[in-house]
């Protein structure tokens, strides 16, 4: 019913905001590049509260009900005449005020004054993440349904009460309405009085409810839960907020620099980076409800490496330059992938991720070696040593060399030294445990588990900068489309100059090789397409920007080349290795 009916107000709204002038125009800070209409949310609120008022009544929510509505007209009165960001907050915090003194509550902690503060914090933080996050066409909404569908899948399996469930079924057929008209190319936004108004409604309905029976649950699932289903909207809020004021801008103002945005900047298409997000999202929703609904060991582990995976995502795409040379750049000293900053200069970050891989891979080995009741039995083993084996092992890592190397030029060698490192962690670890505890109530197996995992974790954080470089050059559908003549080792070292150092963005259509042998292989993922009789065609065809030499050529294939690349308006490369000598050795 709210689906059918959201479909059919859309239109409405979308008329009424274009006759009225009620538009969101083209500027320098946002995305959109045309005119497009606002007040998609009144659809979107006026679907969901009104269908709820009749199906359930007021009197079944009346606080989030009437919470959920005035945040709905402060977002709506900014569409239509701009409120001032401090005025806005001033009222989110406000409605936030009026659900944590009608008991709505996040529980993580056992001090009610700090546990005030933290839901005040939850419910506006998560209210303007979604805000922020409606910068890209059927992202928010996207976003809405998998967060919302997480949240609900949560209320159903721990049988809570109240009418909570259908008041967010409600909310998700109205958004999936609007989101038939929002998708890219997107013909309405919901404005700040839709995304305000799913952001606060998400935000109150991971809490824990006055009206709602709640079965008990562990302390870690009752903090994975929402965290987890709403980790995109945090990530983004997050990773825009302190870079923007570590950059020396306003966190308040607009800007094209959010999660999505960074995503298009390295090559994704719009679409992609949408569903980029989208799957992120569901990842995380999965977990939070597999951990509130089952008490599972491997689901923590599984959640704490998407978790640190984020985390790394976010350091990533803080590296992205989202600014071109002409727009605010930030200070000398206080460029805007501060976290990057963090991680290479200090290597406090990458010690502290060192930590958390090191106490899951300890912890994995334990499940993996003992299973059953053995597990509890061997536990306070592993509590005991547990901050011996981080300790050493981040000593041996350090000892090796593990924190001189640059993420972005992790090669081969690298893996060596931290092979080493943790062969050396592991041999200590052993060492001292048999020296302290005689090896008691300890296995020998699980530290060769350890080890192993552990090496697995280092070397796939390492490398997830120069993986996630690779995918967005393989998915990016921009850029000046380059074959390579030649297939050995300079060819190589072109490929990774070209794609990792050039500013400029190229699109890697595959290599080109004289020798048969050679055709249908594949070199650093890309395809040997065949000889030069492939490469004229391609050529001819227009299938191909720019032609790279990185071998010797006959001269006469060479003049036919230059002058079939003159005709068809390709460009023609030669790469030349050429030393100086400077000094002559005696």
């Amino acid at each position: 019913m709210a689906f059918g009916l959201s479909l059919a107000l859309v239109p409405l709204c979308r008329m009424v905001a274009t006759r009225n002038g009620y538009v969101a125009r083209p500027r320098a800070d946002r995305w959109h590049g045309r005119s497009t209409a606002l007040l998609g949310g009144v659809a979107i609120a006026t679907s969901t509260l009104g269908l709820f008022s009749l199906l359930v009544g007021v009197r079944a929510e009346p606080i989030l009900f009437v919470g959920a509505g005035l945040m709905f007209a402060v977002g709506l009165v900014d569409d239509l005449i701009s409120f001032t960001p401090i005025t806005k907050l001033v009222f989110e915090i406000a409605v936030a005020s009026l659900f944590v003194f009608f008991g709505y509550r996040l529980t993580w902690v056992h001090s009610l004054t700090l546990d005030t503060i933290l839901t005040l914090l939850w419910i506006v933080g998560l209210t303007n993440a979604f805000n922020l996050l409606d910068n890209m066409d059927g992202l928010a909404a996207g976003l809405c349904l998998i967060a919302g569908g997480s949240v609900l899948g949560s209320l159903l399996f721990s049988g809570a009460g109240g009418s909570e469930p259908t008041y967010l079924a409600l909310l998700l057929g109205s958004t999936a309405g609007f989101l038939v008209y929002n998708f890219h190319p997107a013909s309405i936004f919901m404005g700040d009085g839709g995304s305000l108004f799913i952001g606060l409604s998400l935000a109150v309905l991971t809490l824990h409810s006055p009206t709602r029976t709640q079965a008990s649950a562990s302390l870690l699932s009752v903090m994975a839960g929402p965290a987890l289903i709403l980790l995109v909207p945090i990530l983004d809020t997050t990773l825009v907020t302190v870079s923007r004021l570590l950059s020396g801008r306003s966190a308040a103002q607009g800007g094209r620099d959010h999660t999505s945005h960074r995503l298009v900047a390295i090559g994704l298409s719009e679409r992609t980076a949408v569903l980029v997000l989208w799957s992120l999202a569901a990842l995380g929703g999965l977990f939070a409800v597999a951990i509130k609904n089952s008490g599972n060991g491997w689901l923590s582990v599984g959640a704490a490496l998407f978790v640190l995976g984020m985390a790394i995502f976010a350091v990533y795409l803080a590296h992205v330059r989202v600014y071109a040379d002409d727009e605010t750049t930030p200070p000398a000293g206080r460029f805007t992938p501060f976290v990057v900053n963090f991680v290479y200069r200090r290597r406090i970050a990458e010690v502290l991720l060192d930590l958390c891989l090191t106490a899951i891979a300890y912890y994995s080995a334990y499940r993996l070696r003992f299973a059953g009741p053995q597990y509890g039995q061997f536990f306070p083993g592993f509590v005991q040593s547990l901050p011996l084996v981080m300790g050493v092992q981040i000593l041996s890592l350090f000892a090796v060399g593990g924190y001189r190397g640059v993420w972005r030029y992790f090669g081969l060698m690298d893996g060596v030294t931290f092979a080493r490192g943790v062969g050396l962690g592991t041999l200590l670890n052993v060492t001292v445990i048999l020296y302290f505890y005689r090896f008691q109530a300890y296995s020998r197996g699980v530290f060769i588990i350890y080890g192993a995992l552990l090496i697995l974790l280092l070397l796939g954080s390492r490398a997830s900068f120069r993986l996630m470089s690779e995918f967005a050059h393989r998915r990016s559908q921009r850029g000046t489309r380059v074959m390579i003549y030649g297939a050995g080792d300079v060819a190589a070292t072109v490929v990774r100059d070209m794609l990792s150092q050039r500013p400029d963005g190229y699109r890697m259509i595959g290599f080109i090789a004289d020798d048969p042998g050679l055709e249908r292989t594949r070199m650093q993922g890309y395809p040997v397409l065949g000889n030069y009789d492939r490469l004229s065609g391609a050529i001819m065809s227009g299938q191909v920007d720019l032609v790279v030499l990185t071998q010797p050529i006959a001269e006469d294939r060479l003049e036919e080349l230059r002058t079939l690349c003159a005709e068809k308006q390709v460009g023609l490369e030669r790469l030349h290795f050429v030393l100086d000598q400077l000094v002559a050795p005696s």
